[in-house]
């Protein structure tokens, strides 16, 4: 089917989509922990095909068979949010401690309205489609543990493309962008821990100060970034806590002094190097001043690398569509994370971005994802759910 034809049958479908996105916004859960989001989505999905559970980390797979043979395609909706104290006004706005302050319930509901799109019509469907609703996007892993699970091959089959849509709360609304090769940044974080020996802090030569070579340590990191690393290939090495000492008192040198910093890369050449002259810029000033450090990667998404043939493929799907302005060719890949990248990582596939910066606020007003203040456009609604069942159906008509 056409997208012109799906984007009908989704307009019929906006109130709905708008309900149950404001419901999920106001039940808001964070990492792999998400029992009533899950018990929300599998409510919806009821009815239109298998829908298989893994309560562990609140994830879902739904399979709808096409009324002819042929492959299978991935969709994919995270379902996590963020530990942030919303601040929007909104007459829905989540009162526990969490927001869906990445559009998370935004993606959930184009998920759901996706799947009823495919489901009316699967009679025309020449293969299957797997529904992929997952948690643990921001930072848990969420797209590794389901691939690990193997629940990509709920259909019985290797999916020949995957596709997500990932709206913004600064883009215009309704404007759909995407570029072939690296979209997003790989995203993870190191920790290091400068050790010491405690003191009076009146005189410091008794002791082991670590927090002058922490000083030392991350005042480094910039020229070695902006050195070693080609402009051209960024690497983005930003320093997010430091923690010594207390602050109730002075007059005491701390035995330990530490930070925290996100490394993001756009290749898997600098992925790798930028770690290891990390960690050997650390130990060195922690040689020069007589202290031991531990240094410690923790686990990072993957660069997100969209397929120029399934890129392709959203253009001239969109555009014919919707017309030509309302897609648009990404000049540069942005630095934030998304594990949608370990996806694309097995299977072919593109990663969209949607405009859905409210429209009455001004736009100097726009508050970027992540912000407490963050407000999204739901009217997009079925615009992205009628776009995802039009790619499945595209991919699946070949």
């Amino acid at each position: 089917m056409k997208l012109k034809a799906l984007a009908d049958q989704a307009t019929e479908m906006t109130a709905e989509l708008k309900k149950l996105r404001r419901e999920l916004h106001q039940i808001p859960e964070f990492g792999l922990n998400l029992p009533k989001t899950l018990a929300v989505i599998e409510r919806e999905l009821q009815g239109l095909g298998e829908i298989s559970l893994d309560h562990e980390i609140s994830c879902a797979t739904l399979v709808i068979r096409g009324g002819r043979p042929g492959p299978t395609v991935l969709l994919r909706a995270d379902m996590d949010a963020l530990a942030v104290t919303e601040d929007t006004g909104l007459d829905f706005a989540s009162t526990n401690g969490y927001m869906h302050a990445c559009g998370h319930d935004l993606h959930m509901a184009m998920g759901v309205g996706a799947a009823k799109l495919l489901h009316e019509n699967r009679e025309q469907l020449a293969g299957d489609v797997i529904m992929f609703f997952q948690s643990g996007e921001e930072g848990h892993g969420g797209a590794d543990l389901m691939i690990e699970r193997r629940m990509h091959l709920a259909s019985g089959s290797m999916p020949i493309a995957a596709y997500g849509i990932h709206v913004f709360s600064v883009s215009t609304s309704g404007l759909f962008s995407c570029k072939a090769g690296p979209l997003m940044a790989s995203a993870g974080d190191v920790i290091v821990k400068f050790t010491g020996k405690s003191g009076h802090g009146s005189m410091p030569w008794t002791g082991k100060d670590p927090i002058t070579p922490m000083v030392q340590a991350i005042a480094g990191i910039q020229p070695m970034v902006t050195k070693s690393f080609s402009a051209f290939d960024q690497v983005i090495v930003n320093v997010g806590w430091i923690n010594a000492g207390d602050t109730h008192t002075t007059n005491v040198m701390p035995e330990t002094a530490s930070f925290g910093a996100t490394i993001r890369t756009f290749s898997k050449s600098h992925f790798e190097r930028v770690r290891s002259e990390i960690k050997i810029l650390m130990e060195s000033v922690a040689v020069s001043y007589g202290v031991e450090v531990e240094v410690e990667f923790l686990p990072a998404s993957r660069v997100l690398n969209n397929h120029k043939a399934n890129v392709e493929r959203v253009q001239a799907v969109i555009e014919e569509g919707f017309g030509e302005e309302r897609y648009e060719t990404i000049q540069h890949p942005i630095t934030g994370g998304e594990d949608f990248a370990t996806i694309l990582d097995h299977i072919p596939g593109a990663f969209v971005f949607l405009g859905a910066a409210d429209p009455a606020i001004p736009m100097d007003h726009w508050q970027s994802n992540h912000s407490n203040k963050a407000r999204f456009n739901d009217d997009i609604l079925p615009d992205g759910a009628a776009v995802l069942a039009a790619l499945a159906f595209d991919a699946l008509s070949v």
